[in-house]
C-alpha cells in the first residue's frame, strides 16, 4: 500500500515540474513590448460579436494577449451598431464606423 502513494507521489511531483516548465516556456514565447490590435469586422445584426469581443477580452485578462479589440462596422444595421457601441464603451475595445477595409 505504500508503494501506490509512493508512485502517486511521484506522479504528482512529475506533472508539477512539467507544468511549471510550461508555464515558464510560455511566458518566455509572449510577446513583450509590442501588443497586437485585434480587429473584429462586424456586419448585420453583429451575430457572434458580443461573444468574440468577450472572448478577446477574456484572453487579456489573463495575460495570454496584450493589446486593443477594434470593432470595425462592415454593414451593421441598427441593432448591430447599437450592440457595438455598447461594447466599445468597455476599457480596451474601440468602435470603428470606417467601412473602407472591409471585404
Amino acid at each position: 500500500m505504500g508503494s501506490v502513494f509512493e508512485l502517486l507521489a511521484v506522479l504528482l511531483a512529475a506533472f508539477g515540474l512539467v507544468s511549471l516548465g510550461w508555464l515558464a516556456v510560455g511566458a518566455l514565447l509572449l510577446p513583450g513590448v509590442c501588443p497586437a490590435r485585434m480587429v473584429v469586422e462586424a456586419s448585420g445584426d453583429g451575430g457572434g460579436l458580443e461573444q468574440t469581443v468577450k472572448a478577446l477580452l477574456w484572453l487579456r485578462r489573463t495575460g495570454l494577449w496584450w493589446g486593443r479589440v477594434v470593432i470595425e462596422d462592415c454593414g451593421l444595421d441598427r441593432n448591430g451598431e447599437a450592440l457595438a457601441r455598447a461594447l466599445g464603451a468597455q476599457p480596451g475595445v474601440e468602435f470603428f464606423q470606417d467601412n473602407i477595409d472591409c471585404v
